[in-house]
């Protein structure tokens, strides 16, 4: 292994050490990943290596000592870094969004756990959308103030990285991350021994190191299990991202839950909140209840009930098959003796918590159910998929309608400054003001749509050209390294104009995002594409997981096809799809591409980047864009139904998709007036902008967990532990009491009297051993078209005060319905409990 610099010092040592502290601390802080106001600085120590890397911490361990040195002494250069010092020092004092809103706010600390995070292309942690959703949060927590730190891994190798044969075949390839070159330090003890954290695995320890990544005002910690006490196999545990099979993943899991917590509590950080980013962290469900039972002498199940409170689970599945499972054999080879130990739970109890059935022996471990079942809020990452995600977890909710299945949707949304191409940001700022991601977006709006159509054209323009340039570069390098001849090689620096109307599709390339139904008409699309009068161009890039073969052939169909000679002028593919080449997509295409297969695209980021460079979109009514879409903002695919994997279906979106290029998006393009400006197509672009980017932006997600979910999970979880978690040993109870006689539960009889105006209902129950005091009777009936179901509690008549036994029920209605609309139904009830997501149990009137 190579050796591994200590991050805490320079790798050099000019005179000027004060100097040197101030750009090691400019590298060291991720917030020059999205205020590029430090990118002069490093270009001007080693264009070269800057423009390749994008990481100033690289740069700043290449220099020499004398550049370095010759540059400090350098009287503009100077003063440059100590302003850039200043603004950062100012915009870590200066009060948030978040401190301005909420100034009494009962929130120490939320931690946000995530396999991945995509922060910086000089920190290859990251696959795709899961790890792009988790950096752009970070970041916006960030710039509003809000006090989050963030728990991952880092990956000695990460993500493959994507090479294209001469055949067109991907490649995967797994360079080494070396740690001296990331911008990470190490975090160490008071006393200077670097930090390691030892977590038991069967019949081993294994050893864990901590690392820190600096987010603007925030902290990053990763976890690395590649420390020289472990055995040679277990330090490759955290080697690579989605790699292996499912012993590594479990592995990475206890790693990333169990060890990332322990790695707060070794930091003193007191959290209110913990955010799973998907179900992979959810181990950290019971780390974080083990600490609070052996702080407070509780029963796991008390802890749980108590520190639940304070949890919040993302699932960004579309599908039951995507999340993680384990085999049982697997859960108690790990998990056995940390369960009988720390937690005094049995395997059976353990097994349950994963299960939807505990008495299944054969159903694996899932960890969302874990996730699900260990939280106290619940979303989806779009309104549609919170509908999925609804029906996806019914099966936990048995007799529950699926409008009442306890997951609610915050759409996702994107760090703007991150993806603003330098002409969009100018834009931006001369409309809107400087700090405008840093508070609430709603005044933004209205001074977008003032801007001037020549100013959006001329955006538009520089944005697009500098894209074709970036394109023409890369393209000719990956040639170069794939063996292409050198006449082939030059013609890639020719390829494009910056005058034409530019496409864009990158994602990951798997059959159900269908990224060949541009392919199913090849000679119509190459005859858009040459068209003489209003030509066409696409740039294409994405990978496929290198264990799914169908995905590869997708990439080698479109490969083979941007080189046919006809073609290869007019669409290209760019191999080794990383943030930097998304950047520069999302900047400069003029209109985004994406045809999943509804509704298995939970979100799709990807085209909310766009919308901050004036990029349209032309997608599938799926995810973000289900809600996001109108006329006026861009283009839909399909018919907003689903028709699941349906090849008549899937021909006629296709042909929809080249009917909408060829006689909307192409005419409207090339229609431009006596200036040269193309006047529907800017109004379109004007309106996307003003409408979709704030309400699409990190900023607004961020802002909507804080307030829908941060604050009331943290206000709950405070109530609960209180006492040393009381209250969670009456829940426990409580919940025992349910378990025990909820199937004695019975209705005796209901009547119903009807006049003109109202439906009088009256119901008799039995109870049992039940309190009254302990469920609820409702009345309940379905919505109507797209309304919310109604409920409405019946009120106590008659029947015992404390004790159970039968009790008479009612409630009046009004008659805008048939009476038989309704139901009567018995639900469980306790101060602060969330019901159904904590107690599932419901009785129907039969």
């Amino acid at each position: 292994m190579p050796e591994v610099p200590d991050n805490d010092e320079p790798a050099h040592g000019p005179a000027d050490q004060a100097g040197v502290e101030i750009l090691r601390r400019l590298a060291l802080d991720l917030r020059w990943s999205w205020s590029h106001a430090s990118d002069e600085v490093w270009k001007l120590l080693e264009p070269v290596l800057w423009a390749r890397t994008h990481n100033p911490w690289v740069v700043l361990q290449t220099v020499s000592p004398q550049r370095l040195s010759a540059m400090l002494a350098d009287d503009e250069f100077r003063s440059r870094i100590e302003h850039l010092a200043a603004a950062v020092r100012a915009a870590a004092q200066a009060p948030g969004w978040f401190q301005r809103r909420h100034p009494q706010a009962p929130l120490s600390r939320i931690a946000y756990f995530s396999m991945e995070f995509m922060l910086s292309e000089a920190l290859p942690i990251y696959a795709g959308g899961l790890g792009n959703v988790a950096g752009d949060q970070l970041k916006a927590a960030s710039d509003l103030g809000v006090p989050v730190v963030g728990v991952g891994l880092l990956y000695s190798q990460g993500y493959f990285r994507q090479v294209i044969d001469r055949d067109g075949n991907q490649q995967a390839l797994y360079p080494y991350n070396e740690p001296g070159q990331l911008p990470i330090t190490p975090v160490r003890r008071p006393d200077g021994e670097m930090l390691r954290l030892e977590i038991r695995f069967p019949g081993y320890s294994l050893w864990l190191r901590a690392w820190k990544v600096t987010v603007g005002r925030l902290h990053l910690y990763l976890l690395d299990s590649n420390d020289i006490a472990n055995y040679p196999a277990h330090r490759g545990i955290t080697s690579e991202l989605y790699g292996g099979g499912p012993e590594l993943r479990l592995q990475q899991e206890i790693v990333l839950g169990i060890g990332g917590w322990r790695l707060l509590d070794a930091l003193n950080i007191e959290v209110d909140v913990c955010h799973l980013n998907e179900g992979h962290a959810a181990f950290a469900i019971l780390e974080r209840a083990r600490a609070f039972m052996q702080k407070n002498d509780l029963s796991f199940p008390a802890a749980l009930a108590v520190t639940r409170a304070g949890n919040v689970f993302t699932t960004h599945t579309a599908v039951g098959a995507g999340f993680d499972r384990f085999a049982a054999h697997l859960l108690e080879q790990y998990l056995v003796s940390y369960a009988a130990e720390q937690l005094r739970l049995a395997p059976r109890e353990l097994l349950a918590l994963g299960r939807r059935d505990a008495d299944d022996a054969a159903e694996p471990f899932n960890m969302a159910y874990l996730a699900l079942r260990g939280s106290a809020a619940v979303n989806g990452v779009s309104r549609l998929h919170g509908e999925v995600s609804r029906r996806i977890f019914q099966p936990l909710f048995p007799r529950w309608p699926a409008g009442e299945v306890p997951v609610g949707h915050v759409t996702n949304g994107v760090h703007t400054p991150s993806w603003d191409s330098p002409a969009a940001d100018a834009l931006w700022t001369r409309a809107c003001g400087k700090d405008r991601w840093r508070g609430a977006l709603e005044a933004l709006e209205q001074p977008m749509r003032s801007v001037a159509d020549t100013e959006i054209w001329r955006m538009r323009a520089a944005a697009r050209g500098a894209l074709v340039e970036y394109a023409r570069e890369r393209l000719s390098m990956q040639l170069g390294a794939s063996g292409a001849p050198a006449p082939a090689i030059e013609a890639a620096r020719h390829v494009f104009s910056p005058e034409v109307l530019t496409l864009g599709f990158a994602r990951r390339f798997a059959t159900y995002k269908r990224p060949n139904l541009l392919l199913r008409e090849p000679a119509r699309l190459a005859r858009l594409m040459s068209d003489p009068r209003r030509p066409v161009q696409i740039i294409l890039a994405g990978k496929a997981h290198p264990q799914d073969a169908p995905g590869q052939a997708l990439i080698r169909d479109w490969v083979r096809f941007v080189r046919r000679h006809d073609v290869r002028a007019h669409a290209v593919f760019l191999a080794d799809y990383d943030m930097l080449l998304t950047e520069h997509m999302v900047q400069g295409v003029d209109v985004w591409i994406n045809t999943p297969r509804r509704p298995w695209e939970a979100c799709g980021t990807s085209g909310m980047k766009v919308l901050v460079n004036g990029g349209l979109n032309l997608s599938e009514l799926d995810g973000w864009w289900a809600e996001a879409y109108a006329a006026q903002v861009g283009w839909a695919l399909g018919d907003g139904a689903e028709h699941d994997d349906d090849a008549p279906w899937d021909a006629f979106e296709a042909g929809q998709l080249f009917d909408l290029l060829e006689n909307e998006i192409i005419p409207c393009f090339y229609d431009r007036d006596a200036a040269g400006v193309p006047r529907a197509w800017v109004a379109r672009v004007r309106e996307s902008m003003a409408r979709l980017t704030p309400e699409y932006s990190a900023n607004r997600s961020v802002r909507e967990y804080v307030e829908k979910c941060y604050l009331p999970a943290a206000i709950d979880y405070r109530a609960r532990a209180r006492q040393g978690g009381a209250a969670g040993i009456q829940i426990v109870n409580w919940l025992a009491s349910l378990e025990n006689n909820w199937h004695a539960l019975k209705f005796i009889g209901v009547r119903v009297e009807t006049s003109d105006r109202y439906h009088q209902f009256t119901v008799e129950v039995d109870l049992g051993a039940l309190s009254p005091q302990s469920v609820d009777v409702e009345l309940y009936a379905d919505g109507l078209a797209k309304e919310a179901p109604q409920r409405q509690s019946m009120r106590r008549l008659a029947g015992p005060v404390d004790g159970g036994g039968a009790c008479v029920y009612g409630a009046r209605v009004a008659a805008t319905r048939p009476a038989d609309h309704y139901s009567a139904r018995i639900v469980p009830v306790f101060p602060g409990v969330n019901v159904p997501l904590e107690a599932p149990y419901i009785a129907w009137q039969r």
